[in-house]
């Protein structure tokens, strides 16, 4: 199978009819769940392509029913599973906007060149992300807004960012704290 990209995770099932609540993964839920696409299930090493029959948002998450999964039973089932989408079937973003998985691993420099730390993660809303940064001493979350973020370069692996004095150190989680 082909690269594949999570979007959501299987919650719990949702009445008795085989449907379930999704964790979403994606800043495109309306993309990503709509009646007709298929996803890729990935459950306790197993994955199965699921067509999506129907989907519904109840507070900012989809409640999905897939072909084949009729029952409450076979809805609880899926409690925990992945769902996933190939790499290739992403559409192109406007620019200056990034996949989350094409931010994560890149190197974050500042303008002189310095190494900061490397992505782990990206959090928020698309209109409000933060890079996650692994800096050795901890975790630092440094905005993704102009004026911090100089450039991003995915291709490359590497983010270079002009942050004001004292953000990293004011941002960072030791590792283990919350």
């Amino acid at each position: 199978m082909s690269e594949l990209l999570l979007v959501g995770r299987v919650a719990r099932a949702h009445g008795n009819k085989g449907q379930v609540i999704v964790n979403l993964e994606t800043d495109f839920p309306e993309d990503r769940f709509a009646a007709g696409n298929v996803l890729v299930v990935e459950l306790a090493g197993t994955a199965a392509e699921k067509t999506i029959r129907s989907v519904r948002f109840q507070q900012g998450r989809p409640i999905v029913a897939f072909d084949g999964i009729e029952t409450m039973d076979e809805a609880e089932a899926l409690a925990g599973a992945e769902l996933k989408v190939p790499v290739a079937s992403l559409a192109p973003l406007p620019a200056n906007t990034f996949y989350r998985h094409d931010l994560v691993g890149c190197d974050v420099k500042d303008t002189s060149g310095r190494l900061i730390g490397r992505v782990a993660d990206v959090e928020g809303s698309l209109e409000q992300s933060r890079l996650v940064v692994e800096t050795g001493r901890g975790e630092a979350l440094i905005p993704m807004v102009e004026g911090i973020c100089v450039s991003v370069d995915p291709a490359a692996k590497v983010i270079v960012v002009d942050p004001p004095a004292g953000l990293i150190e004011a941002n960072e989680r030791t590792s283990g704290s919350e």
